[in-house]
């Protein structure tokens, strides 16, 4: 198992995340939707990393920064729509660049934050999406005991094609 850290990310990082997001942008961009173009730049991301701050400070959502054991920045996971009263539950979304793919790394990013929501912040389930075909997605989810329980056809357009997605839930131990 790949050591890795999941930290939440302050200003500090914003140049570091800027050439993260740059250098994977293609990457992400063809199997996701776009980032606003405004988000490419050094004020776009300081201004997502002071969102992310307060949506953390005031439990609304929680984005962790995924580093490897040496400080590299490889990945990012994310817990979003965090619904505390009656559910207990946030939306799960994790993106790995590209050259850290097939490394193990989404697998245990993955089962990090699973740690943190369903330890420390309490959470008794995630959801989390992926789209039919994202094999490595679907891997990483059934991996950390995510089990399918929904199909959405035509559900999400990328590059003018629509494309189904598969709904996961994970329910703390």
């Amino acid at each position: 198992m790949p050591l890795l850290h999941l930290i939440p990310p302050r200003l500090d990082d914003a140049d570091e995340l800027l050439r993260f997001e740059t250098d994977n942008r293609a990457f992400f961009e063809a199997r996701v939707n776009a980032r606003p173009a405004g988000y490419y730049s050094p004020e776009g991301v300081r201004a997502a990393i002071a969102l992310a701050e307060r949506e953390a400070a005031e439990d609304k959502g929680y984005q962790f920064l995924v580093r490897s054991g040496a400080g590299e920045l490889v990945g990012r996971v994310n817990l979003v729509g965090l619904r505390r009263s009656h559910f207990h539950s946030a939306d799960l979304g994790y993106r790995m660049a590209e050259s850290a793919c097939g490394k193990g790394y989404a697998s245990e990013a993955v089962r990090l934050v699973l740690l943190k929501a369903f330890g420390e912040l309490g959470l008794k389930r995630l959801e989390a999406n992926a789209r039919v075909g994202n094999e490595g997605s679907i891997r990483v989810l059934l991996r950390n005991g995510f089990e399918q329980f929904g199909h959405s056809r035509r559900s999400f357009e990328l590059g003018g094609v629509w494309h189904d997605r598969l709904h996961f839930e994970r329910h703390a131990d």
